[in-house]
């Protein structure tokens, strides 16, 4: 039943961790809108809470007991006079949802006015769980965190900032709190009320990918740092303003270097979109089939029938360690032709065969030996400089990203993202990439860019969004950093020399303090 309700049932540690973070008295009135197997309630006993009223939709679960009612909380009719709201609301978005809980939403008046179809199911709960608090009442959830920074839940963070605040939040990365579940998690207590709020939220960041222990949690309950537990303080959430969990050296940093990449011609903040074109990788549907390891024994037609690709694993800071050999004859129809002129070709696909006729295809028809989806490639044939990066890179282990320099007819595929100058940007791609590896955009992504868990995500959205220092080519000085950067890069490319590396950042941080 986890696929059609999204549940994922609450660990033990984890709900004496949130029962305990309740403020409220023991007398308080208590909601657990989707009480799967009970864990809350039985912990809330545990506590001496006993005013208890829980919903859940699935019978199979829980049924028979005086405190559950098995019926939807999202169209249940819930007077408004719950002290306490707690628990583990279901995760599910919007294209997996049964059709019964999308009719359920459609017909919903909260869900109209603050969310939509690219809402995560959990979103309604966390609003509808505040609805029916009253004053003074507070809500403690474990969600994913993905709300905390996406543009389609600008009104679901509005909701909560315009009907109190949050006191406490508790980040845990990718910590493995759910079995089988890889998803950046988040526990978060919000207290209703009119009154002026504290000016201050409690942030504790859980930093380790093996299994939860009391001591970890024993360390935020009484804000201690340690080596797996970071403790910071920041300002309260404002309306239709980014919610950024860091600390406020690094949000006057990124606030610092957005406006350093502000256009007065543009009025705005310039983006990587602005001057760049972004496109995903080709797609061969499987890798291993494609790649020619022996170039040695091919004829001559078959030397033409291939692409240079730089994957993923192979790309460094403005460089790159390997370039792979790979099978492209899209533009061959006929299998005798394909057989007959390429005869290494085909024996090689052979072996391959019975998988790549398994491939996802994209509802077209295609043939065993052609990519499935070449998404970007007149972009990337069309262009001989490019900057590529890797779709996902963990930030964890180090602190820099990997945009690499390519020169010459080479082509990502679906690990790799390509960012290639539009025809009318001035700034060297030598120079967009610098700016793309400095520590700057690293501190700007690490808080601002979309990551799960510790995986940043370059697809084409993310990558378009990171702020661009454009260069303004009527002052002189200007000029001169732009073309000493340039020549760095250039000469760092061709010596490795890391001496060249810390002169581009010398000059990045000249730029950006002008």
């Amino acid at each position: 039943m986890k696929e059609k309700y999204g549940q994922y049932m609450t660990p033990e540690i984890i709900a004496e961790f949130m029962v305990s973070l309740i403020k409220n008295n023991k007398k308080s009135k208590v909601l657990e809108p989707a009480s799967g197997k009970g864990i809350f309630i039985n912990t809330l006993k545990k506590h001496g809470f006993y005013n208890i009223v829980a919903y859940e939709i699935d019978s199979d679960l829980i049924e028979g007991q005086d405190d559950v009612i098995n019926t939807s909380f999202v169209s249940a009719d819930i007077p408004k006079d719950f002290d306490v709201v707690i628990g583990n609301p279901p995760y599910i978005r919007w294209k997996n949802l049964e059709n019964e809980l999308k009719e359920e939403l459609v017909n919903n008046e909260l869900f109209n006015k603050y969310l939509n179809a690219l809402n995560d199911y959990s979103s309604i709960f966390i609003i509808k769980s505040i609805d029916v608090l009253k004053e003074g009442g507070e809500l403690i959830f474990i969600t994913p965190d993905y709300w905390l920074d996406t543009t389609h839940s600008l009104n679901l963070r509005n909701f909560i900032v315009q009907n109190g605040y949050i006191s406490e939040m508790y980040t845990f990365k990718e910590t493995p709190i759910f079995k089988k579940v890889n998803v950046s998690l988040l526990i978060f207590r919000f207290v209703k009320s009119k009154k002026e709020k504290p000016k201050s939220i409690k942030v504790f960041k859980c930093d380790t990918r093996k299994e939860l222990s009391e001591n970890v949690l024993c360390d935020m309950k009484n804000s201690r740092i340690s080596d797996l537990v970071d403790f910071f303080e920041i300002p309260q959430f404002e309306i239709n303003k980014p919610w950024i969990l860091a600390k406020a050296d690094d949000i006057e940093l990124i606030e610092s270097f957005e406006k350093s990449c502000y256009s007065e011609n543009y009025s705005k903040v310039m983006t990587i979109n602005d001057v760049c074109e972004i496109g995903n990788g080709m797609v061969s549907g499987l890798d291993k089939a494609f790649q020619i390891e022996d170039v040695t024994i091919l004829n001559s037609i078959e030397q033409t029938g291939m692409l240079s690709v730089i994957k993923a694993k192979d790309l460094e800071q403005f460089s790159y360690s390997k370039i792979t050999n790979y099978i492209f004859l899209n533009n061959i129809e006929d299998e005798n032709e394909f057989k007959n002129n390429y005869p290494n070709f085909y024996k090689q696909l052979q072996a391959y065969k019975s998988q790549l006729l398994k491939r996802y295809s994209y509802n077209r028809d295609i043939s065993y030996w052609h990519w499935v989806f070449l998404r970007n490639y007149n972009l990337f044939k069309s262009n001989d400089k490019k900057i590529f990066v890797p779709c996902k890179e963990r930030i964890s282990n180090k602190d820099y990203h990997r945009f690499t320099l390519v020169y010459g007819d080479i082509y990502p595929t679906q690990d790799v993202t390509a960012i290639i100058p539009k025809p009318d940007t001035k700034e060297s791609i030598e120079y967009i990439c610098a700016h793309l590896n400095s520590k700057s955009v690293f501190n700007w992504i690490k808080h601002k860019g979309i990551i799960k868990g510790n995986i940043v995500e370059f697809s084409r959205a993310p990558v378009a969004s990171i702020p661009f220092r454009s260069i303004n080519f009527y002052s002189s000085k200007e000029c001169e950093i732009h073309d000493r950067i340039t020549d760095l890069v250039k000469a760092y490319i061709k010596t490795n020399n890391k001496t060249y590396l810390d002169n581009v950042n010398f000059e990045l941080d000249k730029l950006y303090k002008l």
